[in-house]
């Protein structure tokens, strides 16, 4: 897409799966890329790498974005490379596959910090740091849509991210900015197949109307979409991304 020549992206958590095909998606459409990471530095150099090479501009960024101050540092960072930020993805997440009753403090203090605060911190900070016309994509999931034991803690973290983005879109509007949530279904990574048995997934597939679960870049195409002028009238939105599972 033309339109999104030039423009500068943040998208967190794409050292792999979903977050590191949005970050190639966005940059083969022209857009220049921060691709966050944490741990894995040589899964997001791999992904810059790949995008430097196709004759885009790319910049891998360590912050562990469920902490206020590697938030800062993060934006501090993509200003003094690329000079503004005009989309941002939240995309950074875990997931914890148990039923409520089995789990620890522990898991749930961490599952919050990572799929809820970062989140919340990331906003926080675009409300004054993103360019006016800017997009703002949050990855929820359409597991807030079903009622799937085992993923009671993954879906109250991705419930509580769709109405950040309701509330968000509309303290965002009057400069311009949309804000939209993608809750993609099933999808092919390793985030998805931790802990499932083959005969798990293959029901999960039977489940949507398509007959597969999804691949990355399934998701990845509509949140380009999202992040281009053509999605102009879309704000505050939770847009299933499943196959048609629901």
């Amino acid at each position: 897409m033309k339109t999104l020549q030039n423009k500068v992206a943040i998208v967190t958590g794409a050292s792999r799966g979903i977050g590191a095909e949005i970050a190639q998606t966005l940059a083969h459409a022209g857009v220049k890329v921060i691709v966050n990471y944490v741990k894995d530095q040589q899964a997001a150099s791999r992904v810059c790498t790949e995008i430097t090479d196709a004759g885009g501009a790319c910049l891998a960024v360590k912050a562990d974005v469920s902490q206020t101050a590697a938030v800062r540092r993060l934006f501090d960072e993509t200003f003094n490379h690329f000079g503004k930020i005009d989309i941002l993805v939240n995309n950074a997440g875990i997931l914890t596959f148990k039923k409520i009753a089995e789990i620890s403090d522990e898991e749930f203090d961490r599952i919050i910090d990572i799929n809820l605060k970062s989140v919340f911190y990331m906003l926080r900070e675009a409300a004054t740091r993103l360019s006016d016309n800017g997009r703002i994509i949050n990855i929820s999931s359409t597991v807030t849509r079903l009622m799937l034991p085992k993923y009671g803690a993954y879906a109250a973290t991705k419930g509580a991210v769709e109405q950040l983005t309701h509330i968000f879109a509309k303290e965002m509007g009057e400069r311009g900015v949309t804000v939209n949530a993608v809750l993609p279904g099933p999808v092919n990574t390793e985030l998805f197949r931790a802990e499932k048995t083959e005969e798990d997934i293959k029901r999960m597939a039977g489940l949507a109307a398509l007959g597969r679960i999804g691949e990355s870049e399934d998701v990845a195409r509509v949140v380009l979409f999202l992040a281009s002028q053509e999605s102009g009238w879309i704000s505050g939105q939770n847009i299933g991304v499943n196959g048609g599972i629901i």
